[in-house]
């Protein structure tokens, strides 16, 4: 039997599982086949190696306790009864297991004379140390070997387990009858210079070892290669695909052209930075060479990611193609839309919005204008990759806050064109352990410079009893000729708690600032009535915009100075960020206000304490990463990569660093993974890996 065939074995036909119990393994944690299992990792580790004396206990420790059972029954007790078994060490000292659950199944579990070991946190009643509801052993058990004496695994469990007798005790049996009957036919799939370059433990050790460590630093060893492997083979798969879109063949542009010139000459009313010119040129270089570009800018609120997208997408257009520009919301397609035109006016070039809420007579002039090819620019969400949408030539794709797209609506807009150049943003930055995992395929150009002029936002931390001090501090901004935002969270998803928190606000707001101009935004009012407010605002004939998180990104209002965050607590760091970025858009000091309630949970208290340390989004990315877990941070789990089971990219940047390295030194070597010396690496990486890149090669 191979490798592959032992590892894709069904458990349910190894001893001590069956029909039931797979049934209820795969239905808790997916566990079907025996790589499932072997991977099945333990979530912690008891340490039994040393064993305590009856006379040596401490209340509040955790130990594990041998010696033989004297006597047990179930007790009557003031509320319910409970069973009690006396054990006596060989020292002669006596102490109690209890339990109050399952009396009766507990009580056939133990005879009288029986070596056991029971494990547990000590309790002292009266003048006897006790354990409530211990682990136990018995040591006349063969198997007893694998739970006492030695550094036991713990695993994940759940109800339908329990219900099969799936136990930690039972799962330790079943894994370890497995190995003894089939663990030298595991092999070894790392090549054998690379396990020795990088001082690998060898597989089939590795997970042996995982499971039944003989000692700690055996279990930091396994637990090493283990973690190494899966970075690795998520890096060979982004190696692989950089490697094959050597050869893909994209638009070839023409150098920048007269409507570049004239928008960086003419239009724009501001110098670019050197960050903004630096992308630029990676853009400008990368769609020359007549290779698909696959190119991530990244940058902080408010560093001027979009004039670099509008130089590309008129390079574009000076080269004959369309482009495409597409947001994860309507209402920031809106935006870019709004944006876009007001920088292309003074081209007499004009972007054609397309959204899923239009009127039937709208849209299908859009569709008909992009299909022509007379409009340069379409902007959308993901109503572009609908197959009604067709374009005349598309040679660009700009994908805006691309974190909120998974990697299969991104493969969905490249069947658009001949092969697009594709252009993703995010304004949030992106932590490097997170780009070299989800990222790792992209180039990336990062725009760490803010225009000239802006000054950090001074943020700041209030309760409820400094509202109004809160208030005259806002009222003295407006006095100077300043505009301020009040922004209400967006509670638990209801679009009508939203709704009525805004409202209520507004309302106190225009009563508490009467001599103000007050206006309201909200995610239910239509596209129209959300533009002429925010048309009011930022030609400042509104004092105070009192808004929903609908404003969170794309709106460019440089009279703005203050920044008010009802219920602080409530938003995530990184939109905190995105929200704080609204203000500091001039030359004139602006605050961000976080207001929030004195209940706040442990992590709501980091992400505060961090917004009020720094503005750096970079640094900000690497505390919201911290505290959220690679998992959740950008909605990783639906990002298409293979899942990470033991290794944590917020902890294991050495490792994932030596795992890049270490595939990107095997494409070199072998691009196709033909050598026969690879001939293990191929067969494991084409059954559990090589699928996924398919998302990522037609993405690019």
């Amino acid at each position: 039997m191979s490798t592959d065939d032992i590892l894709e074995r069904s458990v349910r036909y190894l001893s001590g599982v069956g029909e039931k119990r797979a049934d209820a393994w795969a239905e808790s944690h997916g566990v079907r086949t025996v790589r499932d299992m072997l991977r099945f990792y333990p979530r912690r580790y008891l340490d039994r190696s040393t064993t305590t004396r009856v006379r040596d206990l401490q209340e509040g420790d955790t130990v594990t306790v041998m010696g033989t059972v004297r006597t047990y029954d179930v007790v009557p007790g003031k509320r319910s009864k409970r069973f009690e078994l006396i054990l006596e060490d060989d020292t002669g000292q006596t102490m109690k297991g209890t339990w109050f659950q399952g009396l009766w199944w507990i009580r056939k579990a133990f005879s009288v004379g029986e070596r056991v070991a029971l494990h547990g946190t000590v309790q002292k009643y009266g003048r006897w140390f006790s354990i409530t509801h211990p682990d136990f052993d018995r040591l006349n058990d063969d198997a007893a070997a694998l739970d006492t004496g030695r550094i036991v695994a713990l695993y994940p469990g759940g109800q339908a387990m329990e219900a099969v007798g799936l136990t930690s005790r039972s799962v330790r049996r079943i894994i370890y009858r497995f190995f003894k009957e089939h663990g030298l036919e595991l092999r070894e799939q790392l090549p054998d210079w690379l396990v020795a370059q990088h001082d690998l433990m060898e597989g089939r050790v590795a997970l042996r070892a995982i499971h039944f460590p003989k000692s700690h630093d055996e279990l930091e060893q396994a637990t090493r290669r283990l973690k190494f492997e899966e970075l690795f083979y998520i890096q060979l798969l982004l190696a692989t695909t950089r490697h094959k879109r050597q050869d893909v063949a994209g638009p070839a542009f023409d150098a920048p052209g007269p409507h570049t010139r004239r928008f960086v000459d003419e239009v724009l009313p501001f110098e670019l930075t050197d960050a903004q010119r630096r992308a630029a040129r990676d853009i400008v270089r990368d769609t020359q060479t007549g290779i698909q570009m696959n190119r991530l800018v990244q940058g902080d609120v408010g560093s001027g990611k979009t004039v670099v997208a509008v130089l590309a997408m008129l390079q574009a257009y000076d080269s004959g193609y369309q482009s495409a520009f597409m947001a994860p919301t309507e209402i920031l397609a809106e935006q870019h839309a709004a944006s876009l035109a007001e920088y292309l006016e003074p081209l007499d070039l004009h972007p054609t919005l397309l959204t899923g809420s239009q009127s039937a007579t709208e849209r299908e002039a859009a569709l008909d204008a992009v299909a022509r090819g007379a409009s340069p620019i379409a902007v959308g969400t993901h109503a572009l990759i609908q197959e009604t949408v067709t374009f005349d030539r598309l040679g660009l794709a700009v994908v805006d806050e691309q974190h909120r797209f998974g990697v299969m609506q991104r493969a969905e807009m490249f069947a658009k064109g001949e092969r697009p150049h594709m252009l993703l943003m995010t304004a949030t930055p992106i932590p490097r352990s997170l780009a070299l995992t989800l990222y790792g395929d992209l180039d990336v150009s990062k725009i760490d410079e803010m225009p000239a002029g802006r000054k950090p936002v001074t943020t700041v931390q209030r309760h409820e009893k400094q509202r109004a001090d809160v208030y005259a501090f806002i009222r003295e901004r407006i006095a100077q000729g300043e505009q301020a935002y009040v922004v209400y969270p967006l509670v638990e998803q209801s679009e009508k708690l939203d709704l009525k928190d805004a409202e209520s606000g507004y309302e106190t707001l225009q009563a508490t600032f009467p001599e103000a101009t007050v206006g309201l935004v909200h995610g239910r009012m239509s596209a129209d009535a959300k533009d002429e407010t925010m048309r009011a605002f930022k030609a400042g004939d509104i004092d105070v915009l009192v808004s929903t998180t609908v404003i969170e990104v794309g709106v460019d209002v440089p009279g703005a100075t203050v920044m008010l965050i009802e219920h602080a607590e409530r938003f995530g760091l990184s939109q905190l960020h995105q929200l704080r970025g609204r203000v500091g858009r001039s030359d004139t000091q602006s605050y961000c206000i976080l207001m929030a309630g004195y209940k706040q949970s442990a992590e709501a208290k980091q992400r505060l304490a961090a917004m009020t340390r720094t503005t750096d989004g970079f640094e900000i990315s690497e505390e919201d990463l911290r505290i959220r877990g690679a998992g959740d941070f950008f909605g990783t789990r639906q990002s298409g990569m293979p899942e990470l089971k033991l290794a944590d990219i917020t902890e294991d940047t050495d490792i994932l660093e030596t795992a890049r390295n270490a595939a990107t030194a095997v494409i070199n070597r072998d691009p196709t993974l033909s050598e026969a010396t690879h001939a293990e690496l191929a067969s494991y990486f084409e059954r559990y890996y090589a699928d996924r890149s398919m998302g990522f090669l037609r993405v690019g």
